[in-house]
């Protein structure tokens, strides 16, 4: 008790504590090191940190009572701004804690929420997020409020007898229906777009956050997509063509990157732009080879593609920033040795993107079919169904029979390539067809 902690940074940044709960000693510091991350990421300078090992949250304050003491006695004497918690943390804690702590108190989810709302730029990010911020709010308003808790009538404002917390969680019901229906039309237009597309294989990057993405997606497709060395750089879905070879290419989708604790609500309002993510029909898993717990990284993108239903569309690991590993004489031959389909690139660099490029082809041709078709000339329909479902490789006019009969007519026989989840749709177009014969031998 009564520790001195070096407080660091701008004067005219906030300063905060860190407060970590563990389940086993010395567990529990990469979590740390990462809130200390979204904290300085948030524009706050972090004082110290604080851990402690429990076998459960406490209902009331979640950390022990002595613990609470301790850190109280922080915040007195360092002058800390806030207390960030390392978990979600329910109002009643928040509100039990504020009150013995004497200081602002925010938790992890709440925090991954402010630093959304500080770099969503377009209309549907910040639609997103407003809506997620207010699922948030709309249960701890007693916490923010409550000098306003009292009864107050009020015509044209409220019902009689209505406090002005039912009023407040009212208009926060009526903002996020409003919210809900703006996110449902963009999505009705997303998948409009989707279906003009369809024709494409579909190449979805994921990863954690700041495993170097966006630096990917420029790489690869020559885009200017906003790539940053920060968390969270990128909250929207951006798709761009990739080019894989002169007769093969596919659209290729940067999205938003994973965390520890992603708040639940933040995946719930971002359905539209994970659902690039669902569905694609080959997945790259961006990790950053050079962080030390790349490892744990990928558990969390696993069991995050697994919560949004994407764990079983066909996924290839990419180690990135191999040029920024301390030891890759050790390093590089450990990962060949551990995940051998894995493939090495330093995507600033451009090292191993042919490599990439090839292996994805690979993958792509595993995805389509090849196919062709005899077509009457006078059914455009279905001639421009093949060109919205897959890409027409060649046509040519050719004389045809009918079912063996010996009058001739003119059809486009039409080769084509279609991803294999639409095959299905188009065999049953050409059906009506299938008697069609080439009179110079069968197509």
């Amino acid at each position: 008790m009564g520790r001195k902690l070096h407080i660091t940074g701008e004067p005219h940044k906030e300063t905060v504590l860190l407060v970590g709960a563990v389940h086993a000693k010395g567990s529990g510091d990469d979590s740390l090191d990462e809130l200390a991350q979204l904290a300085e990421t948030a524009g706050a300078s972090v004082a110290g940190r604080v851990k402690q090992v429990l076998q459960r949250p406490n209902p009331a304050t979640y950390i022990g009572s002595g613990k609470v003491e301790e850190i109280a006695e922080i915040v007195q004497n360092e002058k800390i701004n806030a207390v960030l918690f390392d978990d979600e943390l329910s109002p009643n804690q928040v509100r039990n804690l504020e009150r013995l702590i004497g200081c602002k108190l925010i938790d992890r989810s709440q925090l991954i929420l402010d630093i959304f709302a500080k770099r969503a730029k377009t209309a549907i990010a910040k639609t997103q997020v407003e809506l997620a911020q207010l699922d948030y709010l709309r249960t701890r308003l007693t916490r923010q409020w409550t000098h306003l808790s009292r009864q107050q009538g009020g015509i044209g404002t409220r019902g009689p007898g209505e406090t002005q917390i039912e009023t407040d969680r009212r208009l926060i019901g009526q903002r996020m229906a409003t919210l809900r229906e703006r996110l449902k039309r963009i999505d009705q237009q997303r998948r409009t777009q989707r279906r003009r597309r369809a024709k494409y294989c579909r190449i979805a990057l994921v990863g954690y956050t700041n495993a170097g993405k966006s630096t990917l997606m420029n790489a690869l497709s020559q885009s200017g997509v906003f790539a940053e060395d920060r968390l969270f750089a990128t909250l929207d879905a951006t798709t761009r063509q990739w080019p894989l070879s002169s007769s093969t290419t596919v659209l290729l989708s940067d999205t938003v990157g994973f965390i520890r604790k992603l708040p639940h609500k933040l995946i719930e309002s971002f359905k539209s732009t994970l659902d690039e993510v669902r569905q694609s029909d080959v997945l790259l898993h961006v990790i950053s080879a050079a962080h030390p717990g790349f490892e744990s990284q990928m558990t969390v993108v696993r069991q995050t593609l697994q919560e949004i239903g994407a764990l079983e569309i066909p996924t290839l690991l990419v180690f990135n920033k191999i040029d920024a590993l301390e030891a890759p004489s050790e390093i590089l031959p450990a990962l060949k040795r551990d995940y051998p389909e894995a493939i090495p690139i330093a995507a600033l660099r451009g090292i191993g993107l042919n490599t990439l490029t090839s292996r994805v082809e690979d993958m792509v041709r595993g995805t389509q079919v090849e196919d062709s078709a005899l077509i009457p000339v006078t059914d455009g329909r279905t001639l421009a169904e093949i060109r919205r479902l897959g890409e027409v490789l060649s046509q040519e006019l050719v004389q045809v029979s009918s079912n063996g009969e010996l009058a001739s007519e003119e059809a486009l026989h039409v080769r084509f390539r279609i991803t294999n989840d639409k095959s299905d749709e188009l065999m049953r177009l050409l059906a009506p067809h299938r008697g069609l014969k080439r009179l110079s031998g069968e197509a």
